[in-house]
């Protein structure tokens, strides 16, 4: 007891030396229960089998077996020989839960990551290596006990046992044995650190760290991927440590990675990809210096040289929307109408028009090659398409009535097609805690028939934001659990995601080079990723004085042009532009006698929207 105490004494010590406060608290409170007292068998069966296995984590399981190879000493070679065989049927269980999951492509990224080490230390794995070929493994004689639930239960008793002896009996970890001539402080802390690193999976300190990191701005964990290992990626936890993953697609069942998705993103160095513990890093200059920047309070307020206002409407703005040419404006209101009207007093009114929808307008989208089109997303599941020229409804679709809210459409700028982001719904209190699970449906826009769902795995959180890349190969989406997601077109796969908010993401934008894309949290924090450097932050900034966390309304951002201005909703009267790139922070725009609820960019020119809960549009044009 005396060597335990000591030990937590060590942790303490490193802890406060790195500053990991956040991290000592959450200690401090895991002493004060039983799960401070001892190693607890059961939180480590739960972390092996209910969250490393089934969400194919496989360097964090390696890193934990190796975890109890590496801090526990003995002196039975017997003990030894066990510990080796309950390491092979873990490992073998993760490869046979990957098969019944129908995740052949985890198979072959583990058998490219650990093949070699597999077979240096045991020559049995070698007939392993034909299991993802096969039809049905479930029946070959060598394979079918590995597929049985008797032999599951028999390997989580035996490990319970096993653990139960080791971590909890008489054998004491190695750290604990510590001899008086090691007894240094240098040392010491390099043990602790080497502990502490393992510990940290476990998963409350994981989220007292990611708290820890998010809120200092400093670097997130990236995980690391074998070199020229493709595979395929399957994104579905919150964390923020969460492992990234390469862009792919599959070519007759083989896992391989998609040219065009690789054009859009550079090769990562051989050295990040192999070595142990990557981080994200942020740039300070552009994150880290908060307090160089010009307080959100003192942004000048924009000297439009030419504005107008629409008062067309006679509730709440919704969305509002340039065409693709610019010399429109769709705006919808709460009450259902959706108006097209111009700007600009020397252009034709011929294509100005009313629409009733019957139902809340959630998104609006024009057809990219034209402004011939207008879709329309309404909140009991109706999509609109309106011919502007024909002034009539050319098209009515119906989502299904499981997803009756169009949260966002978006059409390719290449492709005759466009994809909707649909929601169920459920009981909450507000914009987010109303939306349910997501379906993300690829519609032609010829036929005016769906083509494919895409793959989001099961129950999946609402998309409430999507993007395409310049040519269309790249879609980005944003969900209510902070992820985003990224879909090779092409291919209709999910290529990779990685969690981007502790909160809901209201918005997605590709950057104007298409090598970043912003996100808005519905925490008011902006996030610029890097896509050549996943898992990067280029820029941030916090606008929750603008987007407060206790409003919950549906927030929106628009790039200009020359992606230098970034437009953002507002709960106030006026709307933060902030600049991207130059000497100012930002402006701010006109104000209105209303809060800010929709925002956008014109196509070509400075020149900027804002709609307002005061039913009014604002047009504003700036040198």
């Amino acid at each position: 007891m005396e060597k335990m105490k000591y030990a937590e004494e060590l942790v303490r010590e490193f802890l406060v030396f790195r500053g990991f406060t956040s991290t000592l608290q959450s200690f401090e409170k895991e002493l004060a229960t039983d799960i401070g007292r001892g190693f607890q068998v059961d939180k480590i069966l739960d972390l092996i089998f209910s969250v490393y296995i089934p969400k194919f984590e496989a360097e964090k399981l390696f890193d934990l077996l190796s975890f109890f190879k590496n801090c526990f000493s003995y002196s039975d070679s017997d003990l030894i020989a066990v510990l080796a065989k309950l390491d092979q049927s873990i490992v073998r269980y993760y490869i046979v839960n990957a098969l019944k999951c129908g995740r052949k492509d985890k198979v072959l990224e583990f058998f490219g990551c650990f093949g070699n080490d597999l077979i240096r230390r045991d020559e049995s794995w070698n007939s392993w290596f034909a299991i993802p070929y096969l039809q049905n493994p479930h029946l070959d004689p060598q394979f079918r006990v590995y597929f049985s639930e008797e032999w599951f239960r028999s390997l989580h008793i035996t490990i319970r046992n096993f653990l139960s002896e080791i971590l909890n009996g008489t054998r004491t970890p190695a750290l604990l044995k510590i001899s008086s001539e090691r007894d240094n402080v240098n040392h010491l802390k390099k043990e602790i650190k080497k502990l502490s690193l393992k510990l940290s999976q476990v998963q409350s300190l994981l989220e007292e760290k990611e708290a820890l990191l998010f809120l200092s701005r400093s670097d997130s964990e990236v995980a690391k991927f074998p070199p020229n290992m493709p595979y395929e990626s399957h994104v579905n936890s919150t964390s923020l440590m969460e492992e990234r993953e390469p862009f792919q697609t599959r070519d007759n069942d083989q896992v391989v990675v998609s040219n065009e998705a690789r054009d859009n993103f550079s090769d990562r160095s051989e050295e990040n990809q192999r070595s142990e513990t990557h981080q994200a890093s942020v740039d300070d200059s552009a994150v880290g210096n908060s307090y160089n920047l010009q307080n959100e309070e003192d942004f000048p307020e924009v000297k439009p040289v030419f504005q107008d206002t629409f008062m067309g409407h006679t509730s709440p703005i919704s969305c509002s929307r340039f065409s693709t040419s610019g010399d429109n404006i769709a705006s919808s209101s709460i009450d259902g109408t959706v108006r097209i009207w111009t700007y600009d007093s020397s252009a034709p009114t011929s294509r100005n028009a009313t629409i009733y929808c019957g139902a809340e307008v959630m998104s609006l989208e024009w057809e990219c090659k034209s402004d011939r089109l207008l879709l329309i997303g309404t909140s009991d599941g109706g999509i609109k398409a309106w011919n502007v020229d024909a002034k009539r409804v050319v098209c009515d679709l119906t989502s299904t009535e499981a997803y009756p809210s169009i949260l966002d459409l978006k059409c390719s700028p290449v492709e005759p097609i466009f994809v909707s982001a649909a929601a169920s719904r459920r009981q909450g209190t507000g914009y987010v805690d109303n939306l349910g699970f997501a379906s993300l449906t690829v519609w032609n826009m010829r036929t005016w028939k769906p083509v494919t769902v895409l793959p989001l795995g099961d129950d999946p959180p609402a998309i409430t934001s999507l993007s395409f890349n310049h040519n269309g190969k790249l879609l980005a989406a944003a969900a209510t659990d902070g992820m985003i997601h990224m879909f090779d077109m092409s291919a209709g796969l999910q290529v990779t995601g990685w969690p981007a908010h502790d909160s809901a993401i209201s918005s997605i934008l590709f950057g104007p080079d298409e090598t970043s894309i912003f996100s808005l949290g519905t925490d008011g924090n902006i996030f610029e990723w890097s896509l050549q450097n996943q898992g990067k932050i280029l820029w941030s900034r916090n606008c929750n004085r603008y987007c407060s966390p206790a409003n919950s309304s549906r927030h929106q951002m628009a790039l200009d042009a020359n992606g230098r201005n970034l437009l953002v909703t507002s709960n106030l009267t006026t709307a933060p532009i902030y600049q991207l790139r130059g000497q100012m922070s930002g402006m701010r725009s006109l104000s209105h006698n209303g809060s800010i609820t929709a925002v956008d960019w014109h196509p070509t020119l400075p020149i900027f929207l804002t709609g307002s809960s005061d039913h009014s549009v604002r047009v504003s044009s700036i040198k």
